[in-house]
């Protein structure tokens, strides 16, 4: 690789650190590509991303931003994989690990909080930011359910008694 092709990756990670919710450090040597494969393609599906590069450049593109405290879980065979949503590539990430145990998670950062193991873990046992719009979005929607369920309740009600009067006065 020359020097004009690792600038570029710099700075495509710094970027990528600059605007990435989260960070996740992982060692994957034993992995074989297909497994890789299928890791990059539920990244994808999840709307995060994992990119393997050469630690002492991402240790570089790291300064000057919010996630620099990963730089220490940089050492060995290590991947990246971070997104916007500050829950899907944990998720990911810690779903893929209980699966295959070649993948181990060392740690990650949100914004300026590291994150040791265990954290990534808590982080992805929350629920994603899709899985909580959808939960507000039925809340917002119960409260106008039950007023349209209450407005015609009563018109119900009085139909219902005309309807037992007239079917008694047939009945007489």
């Amino acid at each position: 690789m020359d020097r004009t092709a690792k600038a570029d990756l710099v700075s495509t990670l710094n970027g990528v650190f600059n605007e990435s919710a989260v960070v996740v450090v992982a060692h994957y040597k034993g992995l074989t590509v297909a497994d890789m494969q299928k890791l990059r393609s539920q990244m994808k599906q999840a709307g995060a991303t994992v990119k393997v590069a050469k630690n002492s450049l991402a240790g570089i593109a790291l300064d000057g931003t919010d996630v620099a405290s990963i730089k220490p879980l940089l050492k060995g065979p290590t991947l990246l994989a971070y997104s916007g949503d500050p829950v899907a590539a944990a998720k990911v990430a810690v779903d893929f690990a209980k699966t295959n145990d070649k993948l181990v998670i060392l740690g990650g950062a949100m914004g300026t909080t590291a994150l040791n193991p265990d954290g990534v873990k808590a982080l992805a046992s929350l629920p994603s930011l899709d899985e909580l719009r959808a939960k507000l979005v039925g809340l917002i929607q119960a409260p106008a359910t039950k007023i349209a369920q209450l407005s015609t309740a009563p018109a119900a009600k009085l139909a219902r008694v005309f309807g037992a009067y007239a079917t008694k006065d047939e009945a007489a």
